[in-house]
């Protein structure tokens, strides 16, 4: 899978949301300024390029969709990070956050939780 810039993820994340839409659609889920049309339009051919939309004609309107859905595309984006920044160790990455980024006792508390779901499950 193809890596997106910064402006192809924005993108994606409003088609996401929209699940399918015209490009008008997208660009009114930006935040003020809004980007151009034409530039919208433009990444979101760029998306259809590297396989991440496809698209429904009505003569000369295009309804877009995403083909790559957002949990494929955050899976795949995290094992990266934590390959790239944490030498594939998810222990080093949650120890690096709890650390460092001063994690209140409630959240430490409702990740323990989460922790512990995923080793009870595991352990059926």
């Amino acid at each position: 899978m193809k890596e997106l810039t910064k402006a192809e993820e924005q993108v994606m994340q409003n088609l996401w949301k929209l699940e399918k839409g015209f490009v008008k659609d997208v660009v009114e889920l930006f935040d003020n300024p809004k980007p151009a049309y034409n530039t919208v339009s433009t990444i979101i051919r760029i998306l259809e390029k590297k396989g991440f939309v496809s698209y429904k004609a009505y003569g000369n309107t295009y309804e877009y969709f995403p083909v790559v859905s957002k949990e494929e595309y955050t899976q795949k984006t995290m094992k990266k990070f934590v390959g790239n920044y944490f030498e594939n160790s998810f222990q080093s990455m949650f120890s690096y956050f709890s650390k460092n980024e001063n994690l209140s006792l409630k959240e430490l508390e409702e990740l323990k939780v989460i922790i512990e779901k995923e080793i009870n499950s595991k352990k059926k």
